[in-house]
């Protein structure tokens, strides 16, 4: 297929442009949340910095870091830059380890957003005469309504079936003629699963194209939801606190990830534990500053995404920079004695062993002072129903994988087909009972 822009001008423009383009934003951001947001104002004041001190893109480093825990600090309006008469929409995350985080947007906002999202969707090869079904969840949660106003921007059909009724949504997908999925990659999976139960092949549905995101997912897993689905998989990035989904998109010839809209989004990455700016091709944590937002813009925000940044033009001809898939998170990296593990290297491991199915758990509990890590996979029908010695020889397998590639002893326990819970959203796939 060839390259789908939706603002070529802007997607192309050469970097000296680009960069003026963020200077100009950038320093407007900053005089007015200094002059609005009594925690920006007070922050930049402890850090001693001004508005006028940012005179260069490298000045972005003298300006304080966000964290979450500002924005629930000053729950819940407390760090918007408009009063409550122009906000017209708001979101917030879970809030499953504290209070929710909430942002608001204005009218601009919205059609910002909107804009993005279509941008995002084009380079992802979605077109006016798609029909878009969109499994992401609506609600509080900014993946469905995000992704909604993008689709209808490109001017593609859009079904807002959102999250759950997975059967239903199969046959929507058969009856509607549905060309583009949006959802989670583990909600992909799920659907692949239920269409197999209910005897519906792949090849028999519409889909092109897969547009997932919300969470962590490896190369390996998508070779597998391109297999079960039959469709191309390319990968979205976003985060409410920064607008939600339309941050960044993968295009269908990038192979070093994600194009980051940076008209809009400024990206950095940092050490996680000095804070120190890293250069183009180191891996460390994922920093945005909003340069567009007008009711909530972030300055310096602390993602705790594990990535990489590549400047580098990209073989679609985009000059936009790219991220690398996102591998982990800081807050979701267990530490067993003294290894770090993500999650999704436990998945590259499982996703590449036949007879294993693409759903597990990790269970991290503590006997003595020994902290013990337990992998629950499921395995096909066929593989459970062999001889004990073969799901020996293959719990065998999967501990020596885990133990050569990540460096850590753990216990893998084989379980039922389904036997792991299935998510209609984020999957949960650690269980740290070291903390209960």
């Amino acid at each position: 297929m060839s390259t789908i822009y939706w603002e070529e001008e802007m997607e192309t423009l050469p970097r000296p442009g680009l960069e003026s383009i963020q200077l100009k934003r950038l320093q407007k951001l900053v005089a007015r949340v200094y002059e609005r947001v009594e925690p920006y104002r007070k922050k930049m004041d402890a850090a001693g910095v001004t508005p006028q001190d940012i005179t260069s893109l490298a000045d972005l480093q003298k300006l304080p870091f966000t964290v979450k825990d500002d924005l629930r600090d000053n729950y819940p309006f407390g760090m918007f830059t408009t009063s409550m008469e122009d906000i017209v929409r708001v979101h917030a995350s879970s809030g499953t380890t504290g209070k929710p985080t909430v942002v608001g947007y204005t009218q601009n906002d919205i059609g910002t957003w909107a804009g993005l999202m279509a941008r995002a969707l084009a380079c992802g090869g979605a077109t006016k005469g798609d029909m878009v079904h969109n499994a992401y969840g609506y609600g509080l949660f900014t993946g469905g309504l995000g992704a909604h106003y993008g689709a209808e921007k490109l001017g593609a059909t859009v079904i807002p079936v959102s999250g759950g009724n997975t059967k239903r949504q199969i046959t929507i997908m058969q009856d509607f003629g549905s060309t583009v999925l949006l959802s989670t990659p583990s909600y992909a999976l799920n659907l692949a699963e239920t269409m197999e139960s209910m005897g519906v092949a792949p090849e028999s549905l519409s889909l092109r194209v897969g547009i997932f995101g919300a969470e962590p997912w490896s190369e390996n897993m998508r070779e597998e939801v391109e297999k079960k689905l039959n469709l191309q998989a390319v990968d979205i990035y976003g985060l409410s606190e920064v607008i939600g989904p339309g941050v960044a998109m993968e295009c269908l010839n990038s192979s070093k990830g994600m194009h980051v809209f940076e008209d809009h989004f400024l990206p950095e990455i940092i050490n996680p534990e000095t804070g120190e700016a890293l250069p183009p091709g180191e891996k460390g944590e994922l920093v945005f500053t909003t340069l567009t937002k007008e009711a909530f813009p972030v300055i310096r925000y602390r993602t705790k995404d594990i990535s990489r940044l590549y400047y580098e033009t990209c073989n679609c001809g985009r000059t936009l920079v790219r991220m690398e898939k996102v591998t982990g998170r800081t807050d979701d990296m267990l530490i067993i004695r003294g290894v770090n593990v993500f999650p999704s290297q436990v998945e590259h491991v499982l996703v590449g062993v036949e007879g294993v199915e693409p759903h597990y758990q990790i269970i991290v509990e503590r006997e003595g002072t020994l902290d013990i890590m337990t992998v629950e996979v499921e395995v096909s029908d066929s593989i459970f129903s062999d001889e004990i010695k073969n799901l020996e020889q293959l719990t065998k397998r999967i501990t020596r994988d885990i133990k050569d590639i990540l460096g850590v002893t753990c216990k893998v326990k084989l379980v039922n087909p389904r036997a792991i819970q299935r998510s209609e959203g984020k999957a949960q796939r650690v269980i740290d009972k070291r903390k209960i």
